[in-house]
């Protein structure tokens, strides 16, 4: 900090306060905040001038410096607006402050310049000194610089040695600095972009004719003046020393090359390699160069070449370039953006600021550079212009029009401008709110112009999908950005505005704005198709296309954008192409390298995505209009047909045949590749999606599941349902004579029912289960409750009513099977947990039914509640007397708290959870697959139902699809027909993306701080359910295991489904898995390669000891994530295992061994040590011992753990200290004691034998 003295004699004052203009306000603000060294040594400096004398308060202060006696003022009124601003504006000072230090921290550091300055006068005086040089031949000059190591860049058409116009070189007529460099608008890029300087060199109108614009002759006199500086640069004699040239294109487009000079380090005064900036040479036209502008508008054709197919068709020879024109245009503009953009600055003192801004928010979503690890939107690249230019047009209003179509112009003409007194953040938000609302499809923009439309509006329109014209009515900023990519940039911006407004977030949203990368295609798309460009074959190869885009490259993705969208209409919301930015090449390389692959990037809009029929023209239409027939047909080729469905109607058609749900969510990515196939010879191998590995983690092996297939059986979701249902009505229909109590409700609690398990449940009769081998016989049993009557009859006492439960479901069981032949019934008591008492719920009746589907059945009673709160209050069968005693909780206490504990779970919770979380399933489409592979990755890593249960994992993952009313959003479109409008627009449409989302969080989740989610909505009055949960005043406060809190309207306090786990180790462990597993999806997306299989391998090598099951007798060995298929074959296992089965195969629903030595050992040896273990059929444990246990410690009684002597080894660090001070060891230092793991692991393989096949134990 600065020391607080001043100098005798002279007034202090701050520097910050002064009064400046917006370019010097730029300036110092930068050097006071970024600047830190510089600034200490000036005060140290300045201090150093004068004598110091301590600050001696402000009244000697006045009177020393003859000051007017201070006074109390009121604030201004702009003291008042700004501190309005932080409050309503802002919504917070922090976020204000931040926004202000974030500025100068992404600019240029001035203290850099110099050198940079010093070299561009250098530059200057060396461009008008290079040698004119006469006109010759095109390619006889092309192969005189080739002889000096310099290609001329000429686009197509490339001229020929029959040629008859010529290339000359002359000194520039002018040379200016222009672009954001100029007007000190630049920003830090992304991934250590250089700053970048453009250099505009005006080229002499003596080069050029009137014809010029045709042909590409333009371009090619362009090119060769560029080649020509480019070989004076690099001259060895008379060129500059300290630079490197190459070529770049903008958009690879040859057209708009530039040369790129960088520094060489040599420390000179012209070495500006520490301000990490490259100067751009940018040939320019001037404003009466003699190529006429009113040749150049869209509508006009300028190339006059055509192919032999085109040859036959006059029309195609005379097409609009609109984009060829355009090309030519924007070397007229560059001067003209300089000029409008310093207006702008001097008019509106907050423009700078607020194009930063914007730049900024941009960049973080792909919207500028790109690189290979992090590609760019398509369209945006160099796109600086424009983002200026959208300030422009909301501050300075539009241009009025005149339409003969009236398209759009209405609603165009009646926008008005902002005004030049908004603030840099006003002026963000309403550039984020235009293009977030805008139409760019149907409504044109014209900023406002002094000389009004050079052009008709209606030639923009109809030769360019979207329009935005700039101030000087020439150019249309956005001819070649894709519509799909315009789609994004309005999604992105929507979602900004929406985390700026919304009022739950608990801090500010400037690090999600500003600070965070947003250019993660996994998180971002439903879909990312990478597309090897390596054989790309179009299907049709018009070269008028190819000449107006530029090159053939241009043309290919301009075709993919294009038939994308025509095909996949409006499943999809947006549709973008991402690829690496352009890269700079050697003055060698004429044309710029070919992209080698691409990303395509799909956003679906899931209420038409996944339909399997595409209807074309009717049959009735084809003789009427016979060439939509042609075009649907040519769209789809051999797909398209001719169908007849049940409505009588009979219209061309596209049927998407599937057989699965997984395989209805990949509609999209199949029509993508059918049309690349189709139309540009892109096979299998050239196309790759990370969708088709997810299903094998999802599906049984197919040397089971085809057993499943054969027999005919109702499976999956759909058949769970139905045989629940069934059940039900069996369970209803029973006699009341039956029943002593009246049957209320049935309430569903299985994950089975609600589309959440991994796997999909599938039943198991003896015959099927006969047909499989024994370590793929698991039956999972559906949980369901039943809620009776209240009534009298239920006994006043605990442990009475446990009995009756028993007798209830015994009575249920035996009717049942009364009723329906075939159905097995069985009361089960105790959950094998080791933790169950009398007063505890822990019977449940198994059910089997014919079909072999397994269920359990529980009793809710809600007395039991209030009986175990009068035991853990203390008033017993009293409720108005409480008992108060300083003793020590009694087993009764404890076995109660456990008892409410599991109560309020099971029937208050569950329920509830099941009911919200089936509506979201209904809801959102993506939802259950993403808690399936988000659950299946949380089992792979050995944590599920071990250490965090499945409720805390969809509760998890419904945090990024819900929001504060989203119950009501279900309701009310629900009631408009399925017509709604979604609170959030950044809701995953595919599991994929939503798996990605959840990865990212875990990655970076701060679980101390807890997590959110608006499952529930507010309701005016508490159900029944709610009731037994509000007598909050029984339940004890003693600590929970767990540490990860996930809060809800029902549970407040988020322990609902985390009180067991994750406790803080394995908390962490999850963190890790996180980032190790987001790191495998960045390197996926960065080669391309997909190998979905590595995020879920598991590593072993941290853990102490590895315990191997044997996989033959594992029920639920099926389920692995890389089983070996060999032991998944009955008729390759020992006849010996079969041998006792000749009587039948006996089904026992929910019997896992693995599963139940797990919860042995996690019981038995919970001081001991962690256990994991992966639920779904792995073979292994791992163990990590307590490393407290392993030090030395003093032997106790009751120590809890297994332990034997230690005995101090010679030459230990403890020995050492005692032969030091001369003293031996004490007696407790004799009686210490440590783990004893060898006995420890004896016990283990005790206890498992049989299922255990051998022990390792890592070093």
């Amino acid at each position: 900090m600065a020391n607080l003295k001043r100098k005798r004699g002279g007034i202090a004052t701050s520097r910050k306060l002064r009064k400046l203009s917006p370019e010097e306000d730029t300036n110092e603000e930068m050097s006071v905040i970024d600047d830190g060294e510089d600034n200490g040594s000036e005060i140290e400096e300045d201090d150093d001038e004068g004598e110091e004398e301590e600050w001696d308060g402000i009244q000697q202060r006045q009177q020393a410096d003859n000051l007017p006696p201070f006074k109390s003022l009121k604030p201004t009124g702009e003291e008042i607006r700004v501190i309005k601003d932080a409050t309503d504006l802002y919504r917070s000072n922090s976020f204000k402050l931040q926004i202000h230090a974030l500025l100068p921290n992404v600019r240029p550091k001035s203290m850099y310049s110099a050198p940079l300055d010093k070299f561009l006068l250098q530059l200057h005086e060396f461009l008008f000194k290079i040698p004119l040089v006469p006109p010759k031949q095109p390619l006889e000059v092309a192969r005189a610089l080739l002889k000096k190591g310099v290609s001329v860049p000429y686009s197509m058409p490339l001229p020929t040695e029959d040629t008859a116009w010529k290339v000359a070189f002359d000194k520039p007529s002018d040379i200016t600095l222009v672009g954001s460099w100029a007007n000190k608008t630049s920003v830090k890029g992304q991934d250590k972009l250089k700053y970048g300087v453009d250099l505009a060199v005006e080229m002499p109108n003596t080069l050029f004719q009137e014809k010029d614009y045709l042909n590409g002759r333009f371009f090619h006199k362009r090119a060769y003046y560029l080649a020509t500086i480019a070989a004076a640069i690099i001259n060895p004699k008379t060129g500059l020393k300290n630079v490197e040239v190459s070529y770049i294109s903008r958009s690879d487009d040859p057209r708009l090359t530039k040369l790129v000079l960088e520094p060489r380090p040599d420390g000179s005064a012209s070495d500006f390699t520490k301000l990490n900036a490259r100067v751009f040479i940018i040939p320019v036209l001037s404003p009466d160069c003699p190529i006429p502008l009113s040749r150049l508008s869209p509508s006009h054709s300028n190339i006059r070449i055509t192919s032999d197919a085109d040859s036959s068709d006059d029309s195609k020879s005379k097409l609009p370039t609109p984009l060829y024109n355009t090309a030519i245009l924007t070397a007229f503009t560059p001067k003209s953006h300089l000029l409008s953009n310093h207006n702008l600055q001097q008019s509106c003192p907050a423009f700078n600021d607020a194009l930063s801004l914007l730049r900024i928010w941009a960049n973080q979503r792909g919207f500028g550079e790109g690189s290979d690890s992090h590609p760019s939107v398509r369209g945006f690249n160099g796109k600086g212009p424009w983002w200026a230019a959208l300030l422009e047009f909301l501050i300075l209003g539009e241009e009025p029009t005149s339409s003969s179509s009236g398209k759009g112009w209405g609603k165009a003409q009646s926008r008005k401008p902002l005004g030049r007194g908004l603030s840099s953040y006003q002026l963000f938000r309403a550039a984020l709110d235009f293009i977030a609302k805008h139409d760019f499809v149907n409504e044109p923009v014209f900023v406002k112009t002094k000389d009004g439309h050079k052009f008709l509006p209606d030639e923009y329109q109809s030769n360019h999908e979207a329009v935005f014209v700039d101030s000087s009515s020439t150019v249309n900023l956005l001819a070649d950005v894709p519509i799909g990519s315009l789609k994004l940039l309005s999604r992105d911006a929507q979602k900004t505005l929406e985390t700026l407004s919304n009022t739950s977030l608990a801090g500010d949203p400037f690090d999600e704005v500003f600070l965070q990368d947003h250019r993660d295609l996994q998180t971002r798309f439903d879909a990312v198709i990478h597309v090897d460009l390596a054989t790309v074959s179009p299907l049709e190869k018009p070269i008028h296309t190819a000449l107006d885009a530029g090159s053939a490259q241009n043309a290919i993705l301009f075709s993919i954008s294009s038939l994308l969208t025509r095909a996949l209409g409006n499943r999809a919301s947006s549709i973008s192409i991402l690829h690496p930015s352009p890269s700079t090449r050697p003055l060698s390389q004429a044309n710029p390298s070919t992209l080698p692959k691409i990303q395509i990037g799909l956003s679906y809009d899931t209420e038409h995505a996944f339909r399997q029929v595409d209807h074309g023209p009717s049959a009735a239409s084809a003789e009427a209009d016979p060439e939509s027939v042609e075009k649907f047909r040519r769209l789809w080729g051999d797909k398209a047909e001719l169908r007849r469905f049940k409505d009588g109607s009979i219209t061309e058609s596209v049927v998407w045949e599937v057989k699965t749900v997984d395989e209805k969510s990949h509609i999209p990515v199949m029509i993508v590749r059918h049309i690349l196939k189709h139309h540009f010879a892109l096979g299998e191998d050239a196309v790759h999606t990370w969708q088709a590995p997810f299903d094998s983690l999802l599906r049984l092996p197919e040397q089971i599941s085809r057993f499943y297939v054969g027999s005919g059986m109702a499976m999956g979701f759909k058949g769970a349902l139905g045989a629940y249902d069934n059940l039900v009505k069996s369970v209803k229909a029973l006699d009341d004579n039956e029943l002593p109590l009246t049957l209320l409700n049935v309430h569903p609690i299985s994950e089975s029912l609600r589309y959440t398990s991994v796997f999909g449940p599938v039943p198991l009769t003896p015959a099927l289960a006969s047909a499989l081998p024994m370590n793929a016989r698991y039956l999972h049993p559906i949980e369901f409750i039943l809620e009776f009557e209240k009534s009298s009859k239920w006994p006043d006492e605990l442990k009475a009513i446990q009995k009756i439960k028993l007798a209830f479901l015994e009575r249920i069981g035996s009717a049942l099977m009364a009723a329906t032949p075939g159905l097995t019934a069985s009361v089960v008591i105790g959950e094998g947990s080791g933790e169950e008492s009398d007063i505890q719920d822990t019977a449940r009746l198994e059910i089997v039914t014919p079909e072999g589907w397994a269920f359990s059945a529980r009793i809710w009673h809600d007395r039991e509640a209030t009986l175990l709160d009068r035991i853990i209050s203390g008033t017993g069968s009293l409720p108005h007397v409480t008992t108060k005693s300083a003793e020590k909780k009694s087993k009764v206490y404890h076995d109660a708290v456990r008892a409410r504990e599991v109560y309020t779970r099971r029937f208050i919770h569950s329920p509830a959870h099941h009911r919200a979380i089936a509506k979201l399933c209904h809801h959102f489409p993506a939802f259950a697959g993403t808690v399936r592979i988000v659950k299946r990755w949380f089992a792979s890593h050995w944590l599920l139902h071990g250490h965090i249960s499945e409720e805390a994992i969809e509760l998890l993952c419904a945090a990024f699809f819900v929001e504060e009313g989203w119950e009501e959003e279900v309701d009310s479109g629900e009631s408009e027909g399925g017509e709604n409008k979604r609170l959030r627009r950044d809701i995953p449409g595919s599991r994929e993306r939503g798996f990605a989302n959840v990865i990212r969080f875990l990655k970076d989740w701060k679980w101390e701080e807890g997590l959110q989610v608006p499952l529930y909505s507010p309701s005016p009055s508490l159900t029944e359910q709610d009731k037994g949960l509000s007598s909050k005043k029984a339940e004890p406060t003693t600590a929970v295991p767990g540490v990860w809190r996930i809060f809800t309207l029902r549970d407040p306090k988020g322990t609902a489904w985390t009180s067991r786990g994750p406790d803080v180790i394995v908390a962490r462990r999850i963190s890790a898995l996180a980032q190790a597993t987001w790191k495998c999806v960045r390197n996926m997306e960065e080669s391309g390669k997909v190998n979905v299989q590595t995020m879920f391998s598991h590593p072993t090598s941290d853990y102490n000891v590895l315990v191997r099951l044997d996989s033959s007798v594992l029920s639920r060995y099926h389920h692995n994530v890389s089983p070996d298929v060999s032991l998944l074959d009955r008729r390759a296992a020992s006849s010996k295992k079969y041998a006792n089965e000749q009587g039948g195969v006996v089904i026992r629903p929910g019997f896992d061994p693995a599963r139940l030595l797990f919860r042995d050992l996690q019981f038995v040896y919970t001081d001991t040590f962690r256990i994991f273990h992966d639920s779904f059929g792995s073979d292994h444990f791992g163990i990590v011992w307590d490393p407290a246990l392993r030090e030395p410690r003093p032997f106790k009684v009751m120590s809890r753990f297994s332990s034997l002597p230690c005995v101090v080894q010679k030459g230990t660090d403890k020995e050492k200290s005692q032969a030091k001070t001369g003293k031996g060891q004490s007696q407790k230092e004799k009686d210490l004691v440590v783990l004893n793991e060898g006995g420890v692991l004896g016990e283990v393989e005790r206890l498992g034998k049989g299922i255990i096949k051998t022990i390792t134990v890592h070093a």
